[in-house]
């Protein structure tokens, strides 16, 4: 395939263009003698999925399993707390304007839609921007903190962006603007000049808990603000289902404090105050007193995401603070049309960026794919279908007049954001976390860039046996299947990233049937015995399999339930297939 003009691309190892990388499966080996002791009052299969996440005593598994914080949660250890606080407070009392400047996605639109809320509800002067996508990029910029001080505003409070914005900080300051910096980003090796910077991942904060997501930060900052002002009944805590939404979209690791914050936000949307929120759980066809943090990862998150992606993330701001039966009802419905066009983009810039990356023939190690007609608003996930396919860092962007703006997904073994610190005199603005970031580089300097990440990226995983690592808990029989099970898995709760769903393995299973279903024929339906029990099987994403179906295979599954036609049933949801070895 010859290049096409106006891409850049990198090649790949040899026969990688060819072949997805195949998985590697660990089983967690028994737990130990000691570990059974500890945990002899659970059922044996609870005892080790306990154990296989580190929970081996008694007093570890209690509290992972009743999803207790942390002993020490005070907001006020957080570094920059004290200082935003007592600022905040002094605009309370003056009736200064107060603006939130937020990020497009759902976690800068939560945290948004939180500090809105309840300074609102507090009786503040607050009003709310969050940036356009394709108009103003990601973060901090000089001309909304202009246009926010010709508004009046006093005071700006970042959520979920800002960390790295050196000199849209000292902007802010020349112009007269108080800044209080909330984020949960990587910092540079230099802080931004404001009023108050509060990421527990700063130089000498000695907050416990470095995950919090960006609305994660926003409530720790209500919260902070409930007991300066001496509130009564603690109303941060009536925004605890925002603080889910954000957190488990955004990807934070569902362990100690944000496991927490996420069960309990759970247990407000399975009585949903918020009218927007009850609007798009019913469009999502989400059932409220059944949510999950998947149904946020899979149903709401791109749901709400959708809005930032193909235009502004004003309606999905909007959908979280109105009150308005119909607004909610259009907005909801707005939105689940913005996900269905940003299903068709995504499908669509997903093979041409597959087609880009593949193209090439040298031994590089990171798959790059930029173009003029890419839609920035879903390069993300692009980049995410190439990394999840190939198990390597993937990079996708678009190329606009002056600059390229591109998402970066990565693997375990490169941390990109620390790539992309070897390059910063090269980059516009960049940030992100280990697994995933964003940044603008100037035209002139693309080139430049991709060569220098090859060779960061060749000097660190050169040698490396690179495949995708698919975890499971232990093997088992059909048998152990049960609904009694169910009920022990459902304890785990909530699972994602951090906190991974249990996992099982069973081997040489007859398959009885299998076909092709879903948009595209992607995903796979089965049905498998082992010859005494029968189970109904769903593949997501592995229809490919219906073409080299073996008699007998080995299945790597999660255990769930099916609901469909209010019918419940009982199914494994298959993570990866393999033949069964003959024998």
């Amino acid at each position: 395939m010859q290049n096409v003009p106006g891409f850049y691309n990198i090649c790949l190892p040899p026969l990688l263009a060819m072949i997805p990388t195949e998985t590697r499966w660990q089983i967690a080996p028994p737990l130990t003698p000691e570990a059974e002791r500890e945990l002899h009052g659970y059922p044996p299969i609870l005892r080790q999925i306990l154990f296989n996440r580190g929970h081996a005593t008694h007093t570890a598994a209690r509290r992972y399993l009743e999803a207790r914080p942390p002993e020490e949660t005070d907001p006020f250890i957080l570094r920059g707390i004290p200082e935003a606080a007592e600022r905040i407070e002094h605009a309370l009392r003056a009736n200064q304007r107060i603006a939130i400047y937020g990020d497009y996605d759902v976690d800068g639109v939560t945290a948004t839609a939180l500090l809105t809320l309840y300074l609102a509800r507090l009786g503040a002067d607050v009003h709310s921007y969050i940036p356009n996508r394709f108009d103003e990029g990601y973060g901090l910029n000089k001309e909304a903190l202009t246009d926010l001080k010709e508004a009046a505003a006093d005071l700006v409070i970042t959520v979920d962006c800002g960390i790295r914005s050196l000199e849209e900080a000292r902007h802010a300051r020349n112009l007269g603007l108080d800044l209080i910096i909330t984020d949960h980003h990587h910092p540079g090796t230099e802080l931004p000049e404001a009023l108050a910077v509060i990421d527990p991942k700063q130089p000498g904060d000695a907050y416990p808990e470095k995950n919090l997501a960006g609305v994660g930060l926003a409530y720790k900052l209500a919260a902070a603000l409930d007991r300066q002002l001496e509130n009564p009944g603690r109303p941060a805590e009536n925004y605890l289902d925002l603080v889910a939404l954000g957190t488990v979209a955004d990807l934070a690791p569902l362990r100690g404090e944000n496991r927490t914050l996420v069960r309990r936000g759970l247990e407000q949307m399975r009585t949903p105050q918020r009218q927007g929120l009850f609007s798009l759980m019913n469009i999502a066809g989400v059932t409220p007193q059944r949510v999950t943090a998947a149904d946020i990862g899979f149903r709401l998150g791109p749901r709400l995401n959708a809005a930032g992606r193909l235009d502004d993330a004003q309606a999905a701001l909007t959908l979280l603070t109105t009150q308005n039966v119909s607004e909610a009802g259009q907005l909801a419905q707005q939105l689940e049309v913005q996900n269905r066009q940003r299903q068709q983009i995504t499908r669509a810039i997903q093979e041409q960026a597959e087609q880009l990356a593949l193209a090439a023939d040298s031994n590089a190690w990171l798959l790059f794919a930029v173009h003029p007609e890419f839609n920035p608003g879903v390069v993300g996930l692009a980049a995410s279908r190439l990394t999840e396919k190939y198990y390597r860092p993937s990079i996708v962007g678009q190329i606009g007049e002056k600059f390229t703006r591109a998402s970066c997904r990565s693997i375990t073994e490169f941390h990109i954001t620390n790539a992309l610190d070897q390059c910063a005199d090269i980059l516009e603005r960049y940030g992100g976390h280990a697994a995933a970031a964003g940044f603008t580089v100037r035209n002139e300097n693309l080139h430049q860039l991709t060569k220098r990440l090859q060779s960061i990226a060749a000097e660190q995983l050169t040698g490396l046996d690179l495949r995708p690592t698919l975890y499971a808990d232990a093997e088992i029989r059909l048998a152990e299947l049960t609904p009694k099970l169910l009920t022990y898995l459902d304890w785990l709760q909530p699972t994602g990233y951090g906190n991974r769903q249990a996992a099982f393995v069973s081997r040489n299973l007859q398959v009885k049937r299998y076909r092709t279903v879903g948009k595209d024929n992607a995903h796979l339906k089965m049905t498998v015995s082992d010859g005494y029990l029968t189970f109904d099987a769903i593949a997501f994403r592995m229809g490919e399999w219906a073409q080299k179906m073996p008699p007998r295979v080995d299945l790597l599954y999660r255990f769930e339930r099916n609901e469909f036609n209010n019918r419940i049933t009982l199914q494994l949801n298959v993570r990866d297939i393999k033949a069964a070895q003959a024998g």
